[in-house]
C-alpha cells in the first residue's frame, strides 16, 4: 500500500508540475515558467543534464580517436596529446571566464551556495567591471546549477576539439593550445551569450539552433578555416597543381572515433531539450534521439553511394565523415522533422561533405580530416535546413545570424592566430621537424615504436 501511495503521490507531482517543451534556445523561460518545480521534476532535469553532459564528454574520445587515426602514424601522439589538453584547457577557462560571460544575465549564475562557487573572484571582478555580473539573479530555478556547468562545459570543449584535426600534422603544441585558450573562455562564450544566453540573436532575429549547429559547430569551423588559411598546406600536399593524399594511419581507429562521437551525439542533441519533468518532454526526447540517428544514417548512405558514383569506388573515409555531416546538419532542430525527413537533411549533409572535400583541396586549403565540409559546411546547410521543418523559423532570422556568427568568429580567430604568429615565434613547425613527424621532433615519443612511418 505505501508504494501505491508513492507511485500516486509521484504521478500527481508530474502532472501538476508538467514543464513545457524546452531547448537549449530557452533556458530564462523555462526557469519562469516552471516557478514551483517539484523535487522529482528537478531530479529528473538534472539527471538528464548529467547523462547528457557525460555522453557529450565521450565524444572528446571520439574525435581523439578519429583524428589519431586519420593522421599519418608520425603524428599520432601528438593528436592524442592535443585531444586531451584541450579538453583540459577548455574545460577550465569556462569555468574561470566562459560560463557567465555565456550567460550574462545570470538565468545560469555559478556563483551560488549550492555548487561552492565555480567562479574565482578575479573573474567576477572582471565581468562586474563590464557590467555583466550576476548579482542578486537566483540560480537556475528547475535543475541543479552543478550539472547545468556540466552539461554547457562539454559543448564549449567539442568547440576546441573540431579546431584541433583541421591543424593537424604541421602546428606547433604552444600556439594551438594558446589558441584554444582564448577560444574557450572568449570567443565561444561570447557567440554562445548571442543566442542561449539571452542575447540579440535570440530577442531581435528569432534565431532558431536547438543543439548548436551554428553555436557550437561552425564556430569550431570557422575557427578552424581561419587558422589553415595562415597556416598553409603541409609540405607536398599540393604540387605541380595536383593534390597528393597522405593516408591516415589506423582506418578502424577512424571508423571507431566516429562510433563515439554518434554515440555521443544523443547526449549533445537529446539533452538540450532541457528538461525531462513531463511525459511530452520524455517523448520529446525520444524523438530526438530517432531523428539524430536517422540522419547520421542518411549522411553515410549517401556518402557511399556519392564516392561510389563519382571516384568508382566507395571512400570509407568520406563515410566516416558523411554520418558525421548527417548528425551536424540535424543538430540545429532534431524535434520537428519527421524521421524521414531527418534522413533527407542527413543526406544532403553526407552529399555536400562528399563535393565540399575537393573543392576545398581546389582552393588549396588543407584539412586533415575535412572538419571544415563537417562542421562548417554542414552546420551552416543545418542552420537553413530549420526553414523546413520548423514553421517558427524565419529566412533571415536563420541567415543573419549564420553571416555574424561567421564574420565574428573567423575575423576574431583570424587576429589571435597572427598575434600569435608574431608573438610565439611563428605558429608552424619547420619544415625538418614536420618531414620527421610532430611526434619525435615536437615530444620525442611514437604511438607505433615498432613501426616506420
Amino acid at each position: 500500500m505505501k508504494n501505491l501511495t508513492k507511485i500516486s503521490g509521484l504521478a500527481a507531482a508530474l502532472a501538476v508540475a508538467a514543464l513545457p517543451v524546452l531547448a537549449q534556445d530557452a533556458p530564462a523561460e523555462a526557469a519562469a515558467a516552471s516557478a514551483v518545480p517539484t523535487d522529482t521534476v528537478w531530479i529528473l532535469n538534472t539527471l538528464l543534464f548529467l547523462i547528457g553532459g557525460f555522453l557529450v564528454f565521450w565524444m572528446a574520445a571520439g574525435f581523439a580517436m578519429l583524428e589519431a587515426g586519420l593522421v599519418r602514424s608520425k603524428n599520432v601522439t601528438m593528436q592524442l596529446l592535443k585531444n586531451v589538453a584541450l579538453f583540459a584547457i577548455a574545460c577550465t577557462m569556462y569555468y574561470i571566464i566562459g560560463y557567465n560571460l555565456m550567460y550574462p544575465l545570470g538565468s545560469w549564475s555559478i556563483g551560488s551556495d549550492e555548487t561552492g562557487g565555480y567562479l574565482g573572484a578575479f573573474a567576477m571582478a572582471v565581468l562586474e567591471a563590464v557590467g555583466v555580473g550576476a548579482d542578486g539573479v537566483d540560480d537556475y530555478s528547475y535543475a541543479s546549477t552543478g550539472s547545468d556547468f556540466f552539461f554547457q562545459v562539454m559543448f564549449c570543449a567539442t568547440t576546441a576539439s573540431i579546431v584541433s584535426g583541421t591543424l593537424a600534422e604541421r602546428i606547433k603544441l604552444w600556439p594551438f593550445m594558446a589558441f584554444t585558450v582564448v577560444l574557450t573562455a572568449v570567443i565561444y562564450p561570447i557567440v554562445g551569450s548571442w543566442k542561449w544566453g539571452g542575447g540579440f540573436l535570440d530577442s531581435q532575429f528569432g534565431f532558431l539552433d536547438f543543439a548548436g549547429s551554428t553555436v557550437v559547430h561552425s564556430t569550431g569551423g570557422w575557427a578552424a578555416l581561419a587558422g589553415a588559411l595562415i597556416l598553409g598546406p603541409r609540405l607536398g600536399k599540393y604540387k605541380d597543381g595536383r593534390v597528393t593524399p597522405f593516408p591516415g594511419s589506423n582506418l578502424p581507429l577512424a571508423t571507431l572515433g566516429t562510433f563515439i562521437l554518434w554515440l555521443g551525439w544523443f547526449g549533445f542533441n537529446g539533452a538540450s531539450q532541457l528538461a525531462m519533468g513531463s511525459i511530452g518532454d520524455v517523448a520529446d526526447i525520444s524523438r530526438i534521439f530517432v531523428n539524430t540517428n536517422a540522419a547520421a544514417c542518411g549522411g553515410a548512405i549517401v556518402a557511399m553511394i556519392a564516392t561510389q558514383l563519382l571516384f568508382k569506388k566507395p571512400d570509407l573515409t568520406m563515410v566516416l565523415n558523411g554520418a558525421l555531416a548527417g548528425l551536424v546538419s540535424i543538430t540545429a532542430e532534431p524535434l520537428t522533422p519527421s524521421i524521414g525527413a531527418a534522413t533527407l537533411i542527413g543526406a544532403f549533409g553526407g552529399f555536400l561533405v562528399v563535393v565540399s572535400v575537393p573543392m576545398l583541396d581546389k582552393l588549396k586549403i588543407d584539412d586533415v580530416v575535412g572538419a571544415i565540409p563537417v562542421h562548417l559546411v554542414c552546420g551552416i546547410y543545418g542552420t537553413i535546413a530549420v526553414l523546413f521543418t520548423n514553421p517558427d523559423a524565419t529566412f533571415m532570422g536563420q541567415i543573419a545570424p549564420i553571416v555574424i556568427v561567421g564574420v565574428f568568429v573567423f575575423v576574431t580567430s583570424s587576429i589571435v592566430w597572427l598575434a600569435l604568429k608574431a608573438l610565439m615565434g611563428g605558429i608552424r613547425v619547420s619544415a625538418e621537424d614536420e618531414m620527421m613527424g610532430l611526434d619525435k621532433a615536437e615530444l620525442g615519443m611514437e604511438a607505433y615504436p615498432e613501426f616506420k612511418a
